[in-house]
């Protein structure tokens, strides 16, 4: 991941489709007009960081996500204002918050025997500035995750074999006078939870407070508490990290955000028992209507990929500012006939149980279990292209993803700027509590329009 390569804007591999809506009535550009590499604003330690076996089982990824921040009102004339997002100033407070997250100024090395680290070398984050010839409006009024939107607004760079960057940020001024912000975040580094810590560290720093206002305690950077045990003991069964069960193929998909009010997830929860929790009720609709849609035999088995944050579900707890990946997945499997007739509650029971019983020796067996796969020479799955009876669905409720405010206000949108595989999904909440939650889904573009009437009750 050389410097020059870096921002070659090639989209990722996984096959798609183009983007809907605007993009395909309208060509966009984007002009690239500075790009550098942001080292820590202080000296950061050097050393080799060692990766926990659920920091090596996800896909080796950059995470690309947008924030879209509109255009401010326009000014009284008065006493000059500082220009919107100025850019030195976003990078000067990025520079100060590589220095407590200095892993990710460094890049991906190969350690002892193979496994991958990070090499904490302080070479720095990219950061490039662009200017793009569409409005906000253009992108975002009915933005969908996609090759293209990742294109547009977030670098791009090799992410597979080291050395490669880690970290990677792209302010694209909009002919609007609006400002989107693209980050790309190796997977391998952190978790959801961990880039809001990191994004949350550098907006405060923007906005020109101490980040310790909002992060009393500095990141915690050591995984071995992930450690395998001597010897290595799965007590459990982990299909949901066999190969076999990612062994679909590659097939064109199309995103779309799907909006569920207030009075409709009222309704999906009525249906389940009283309590059920936002995730489990919604994903069992979004399951059903996607059997209904993809037309799925009866008597076939349809499995449904769960994830679970961990850190206060060990003995004893990770540290609230854990820097890693803290997720394990689960496996829901369920009759397809079974999702679509028996009561919508029955469904979200299933899901409740996959969460709950995510306890301290579960993730202890799943760590073993992948310490085991990996002395035997297999890789934990790190694709995402699942058969197409299957489903993946990630939440991002109670996360504050749209606390990103570096000095001009929040964003009015945050999302994934591509998704990699059909039947994905991301549940996440609006802006505005009162406006309900989103569903970004990807299915392929036959099965849309039956997805639409299943999910609507149309």
């Amino acid at each position: 991941c050389t410097h020059a390569r870096a921002h070659t804007q090639e989209p990722p591999k996984p096959n798609t489709q183009a983007k809907g809506g605007t993009a395909r009535e309208i060509e966009m550009k984007v002009e690239v007009v500075d790009t550098t590499l942001v080292t820590p604003s202080e000296q950061t330690p050097r050393h080799t960081l060692w990766l926990s076996n659920l920091d090596l089982a996800v896909p080796k990824t950059h995470t690309p996500l947008v924030y879209y921040y509109p255009a401010p009102p326009a000014g009284d004339g008065g006493e000059k204002q500082e220009e919107f997002f100025a850019p030195e100033r976003l990078r000067e407070a990025l520079a100060r918050a590589l220095v407590p997250f200095y892993p990710l100024a460094g890049r991906m090395a190969t350690g002892p025997e193979g496994r991958l680290e990070i090499d904490c070398n302080g070479e720095g984050a990219l950061f490039v500035v662009a200017r793009a010839d569409f409005t906000g409006d253009e992108m975002f009024r009915d933005f969908e995750p996609s090759p293209e939107a990742r294109r547009l607004l977030v670098p791009f760079a090799a992410s597979g074999d080291p050395p490669c960057l880690l970290a990677m940020v792209q302010v694209t001024f909009l002919k609007c006078g609006g400002v989107a912000v693209g980050t790309g975040m190796h997977h391998v580094t952190m978790d959801g939870a961990g880039a809001i810590q990191f994004i949350r560290t550098w907006t405060t720093l923007a906005r020109g407070l101490d980040a310790a206002s909002v992060h009393p305690s500095p990141p915690v950077h050591d995984r071995t508490v992930l450690r395998a045990r001597s010897p290595p003991h799965a007590t459990f069964e982990h299909p949901v990290y066999s190969p076999s069960n990612l062994n679909g193929l590659p097939r064109p998909f199309v995103t779309r955000v799907y909006a569920v009010s207030p009075k409709l997830l009222a309704g999906i929860k009525s249906s389940c028992a009283p309590g059920v929790s936002t995730y489990c009720a919604l994903t069992a609709h979004l399951w059903r209507a996607m059997c209904v849609a993809r037309g799925l035999a009866p008597d076939a088995e349809s499995r449904l990929r769960v994830p679970a944050n961990i850190r206060q579900r060990l003995r004893p707890q990770l540290p609230a500012n854990y820097f890693g990946n803290a997720i394990v997945r689960d496996l829901v499997t369920v009759r397809v006939g079974d999702v679509l007739s028996q009561p919508l509650g029955f469904v979200a029971e299933r899901i409740k149980r996959a969460v709950a019983r995510v306890d301290d020796a579960f993730v202890r067996s799943v760590i073993d279990y992948l310490e085991v796969e990996s002395e035997k020479g297999s890789q934990a799955a790190r694709g995402q292209f699942m058969p197409e009876t299957d489903l993946w669905v990630v939440s991002w409720l109670g996360m504050p993803i749209h606390d990103a405010d570096f000095g001009w206000g929040c964003p009015k949108f945050v999302a994934p700027a591509q998704m990699f595989g059909s039947g994905t999904a991301y549940v996440t909440q609006a802006p505005d509590k009162d406006d309900g939650v989103s569903v970004l889904f990807a299915l392929e573009p036959e099965y849309l329009q039956c997805f639409e009437k299943a999910f609507y009750g149309e």
